[in-house]
């Protein structure tokens, strides 16, 4: 219950920041594109924010960790980066070219704060 209220909070803090600079982007007339890609941005923001509290299972190991992290990141990043509008999505090959860009994102970003909050700052 204790990790499920600290990823409520971790999540809930960007997704109100992030959607009310949207709401207020929207009410001052910003275009479309810029409010949504906001949302989304936010979106993507509250997902991994939420998602980090699996790094404080500790009966867990890295590797287990790192897997529902990564399943968690592909039911909810992947599709906010499908729908954004970011990217072409006219074919399948597109849905693989952005699976193949949300895959190297975030090998190298877990490989960055693997480095830096498992080997520099521990």
């Amino acid at each position: 219950m204790h990790y499920i209220l600290s990823a409520g909070i971790r999540g809930a803090i960007p997704f109100i920041i992030m959607s009310t600079l949207s709401g207020i982007m929207k009410l001052q007339h910003i275009d479309d594109y810029s409010v949504n890609s906001t949302f989304i941005t936010g979106l993507i923001i509250t997902a991994v924010a939420a998602t980090s509290v699996i790094y404080d299972v500790t009966s867990w190991t890295l590797a287990r960790q790192s897997i529902v992290h990564f399943l968690i990141m592909l039911v909810t990043v992947y599709p906010c980066l499908v729908f954004s509008g970011w990217f072409s999505t006219k074919s399948i090959l597109d849905l693989v070219k952005i699976f193949g860009f949300f895959l190297i994102a975030g090998i190298i970003l877990w490989t960055i704060s693997y480095i830096l909050f498992g080997k520099i700052l521990k």
